[in-house]
């Protein structure tokens, strides 16, 4: 079990920021920076705005976001995935926030209790600041800024998938629909897979979306695990989806899933593509 908790940080450390080896292209988008109370800095953030939004001043957009969010990381492919859909008409048009990393094994992870899990960077245990962020800050600057609606979603993989669903479970109602990819539910001795059940359990009133995935090199059966939990405890108003994908790698389940995933969360009213 030491060599498989090993493998697992090594995979992490390697493969789990998804960051670009050169520039990629993307659309057009806006970058600003945030100053943070919650975090003790400044964040570069990323928005890239649907086709036709200067033109249509009444109309209001869902936002999605995402960790892992800078130009070096995961915003570009993510970015150009959702202008693609949206002009083929295969996805409602939405907002994309890219939210650039500083310390992303900080701000990813809560706390732990297993020494190995400590390894992984010098400072972990920063979910619940990144969290107040989002929360307090980055949300309602998002709001006042563009033209929202109030459906919100996040996506994420790894350690941003590890985030995603101790967001869910600890702050239900802060996104309609939750999407993580290879999430790291190996922190903590399995932390959210044990509590889980009990979490679900107290909000019968939760009304989300959730969509999780797992590759076949995740090592661990921990997705698997929860999707039981999610099975006998999941509220009604919870509509939620595992699929593994045991021909996919933790390296390339972003990339290979994020254009059917995103057009299932935002299917479109009509087929018709934007000009």
């Amino acid at each position: 079990m030491w060599c498989v908790r090993l493998f697992l940080f090594a995979v992490v450390l390697v493969s789990g920021v998804g960051h670009a080896t050169e520039a990629e292209p993307m659309p057009p988008h806006a970058t600003f920076l945030l100053p943070s109370k919650a975090l003790r800095e400044q964040r570069r953030i990323n928005v890239y705005t649907p086709p036709g939004y200067a033109a249509a001043k009444g109309v209001r957009y869902p936002v999605l976001y995402m960790p892992d969010g800078g130009e070096q990381e995961d915003f570009p492919h993510v970015a150009t995935t959702v202008d693609t859909a949206i002009r083929a008409g295969e996805m409602r048009p939405v907002i994309l926030v890219g939210i650039e990393n500083t310390e992303r094994r900080r701000d990813m992870t809560g706390p732990t209790q297993v020494e190995q899990d400590k390894k992984i960077a010098p400072r972990v245990g920063g979910s619940a600041a990144f969290r107040a962020f989002l929360r307090d800050e980055l949300m309602p600057h998002v709001r006042r800024k563009y033209r929202v609606t109030d459906e919100t979603a996040i996506i994420g993989e790894s350690l941003a998938g590890l985030f995603i669903m101790e967001t869910l479970f600890l702050q239900p109602g802060m996104f309609g629909t939750s999407i993580a990819l290879s999430p790291s539910l190996w922190w903590n001795n399995e932390e959210w897979v044990r509590k889980a059940g009990e979490r679900l359990k107290a909000k019968p009133d939760l009304k989300a979306t959730l969509y999780m995935a797992s590759a076949g090199d995740d090592v661990a059966a921990e997705a698997g695990r929860l999707s039981e939990v999610l099975r006998a405890n999941a509220p009604a108003g919870l509509k939620w989806k595992y699929e593994p994908q045991p021909d996919l790698r933790h390296a390339n389940i972003y990339r290979s899933l994020e254009a059917k995933v995103l057009r299932e969360a935002f299917a479109p009213a009509s087929t018709k593509a934007v000009p």
